[in-house]
């Protein structure tokens, strides 16, 4: 069972998430139907998207880190956004290929995304954020 401060950061994750991934899927969305631009480039490119503001809004507000950003932070933060793309591409690039509606196919790789990047933030990038003495703020 998730401790309350626990389950708040997944509430706040999530809420950064919706953000991210609303931008990510109009980017998606305008890059393939008003651009026609092709699916693994739109996916690219609206991923990026998402990610821009994702490290800031996670490292302050969902894990509360205190300290200086690092470059071995960042370089953690990119790989595990790099594994998430991949994942989240596959899936989609998978789906497509099968026949799904390019923008379901986008939704359901989402929920891959999400998954590897919760777990690899919380336990890799912004690990820093657990509370020292025992006692969740």
């Amino acid at each position: 069972m998730l401790r309350l401060s626990e389950g708040l950061k997944v509430a706040k994750f999530a809420v950064v998430g919706l953000m991210n991934t609303g931008v990510d899927f109009a980017v998606f969305c305008a890059l393939i139907y008003g651009f026609g631009l092709g699916s693994a480039w739109a996916q690219a490119i609206a991923y990026m998207a998402g990610v821009a503001n994702s490290y800031l809004l996670n490292r302050y507000w969902t894990f509360k880190v205190k300290g200086k950003r690092s470059g071995a932070e960042l370089t953690r933060f990119i790989a595990i956004n790099a594994l998430s793309f991949a994942a989240a591409t596959a899936v989609l690039l998978g789906l497509e290929h099968g026949g799904a509606e390019l923008a379901i196919a986008k939704i359901v790789s989402v929920a891959f995304s999400l998954a590897v990047n919760y777990i690899g933030y919380r336990l890799w990038v912004f690990h820093e954020a657990a509370p020292q003495g025992g006692r969740d703020a």
